[in-house]
């Protein structure tokens, strides 16, 4: 993910009350789509994850010093935007919905 991405979803930035019926529409079993969901909202965790080690391992020093860590403004507010970006669930979930994840069961096509 990236700041400026124009085509991002736009995703509630909070818990939005679903209708399950709507889950279970492409895969014909709620469980299935709630595993494919939640595969997905792990893959984007460890994507936000990792982009954001990079970032803040630029900041990295081998001196700790206290003063340093509180006056450096570029990796807080690198920090704030990764906290007020949409939880990777809600992400997930819409992805799903608007059918832009992929998946596929190795058992059904057998």
């Amino acid at each position: 993910m990236t700041a400026n991405n124009p085509n991002k979803p736009a995703v509630a930035s909070s818990t939005v009350t679903r209708d399950l019926r709507e889950l279970d529409v492409n895969t014909n079993n709620i469980y299935e789509s709630l595993v494919i969901m939640s595969k997905r909202a792990n893959q984007i965790s460890n994507n936000i994850k990792e982009e954001l080690h990079q970032k803040l391992s630029e900041f990295a020093s081998s001196n700790d010093n206290l003063e340093e860590v509180f006056e450096n403004r570029e990796q807080i507010e690198i920090s704030k935007y990764y906290e007020k970006l949409p939880k990777p669930s809600l992400v997930a979930v819409q992805e799903f919905l608007d059918d832009k994840v992929y998946y596929r069961n190795p058992t059904k096509e057998a």
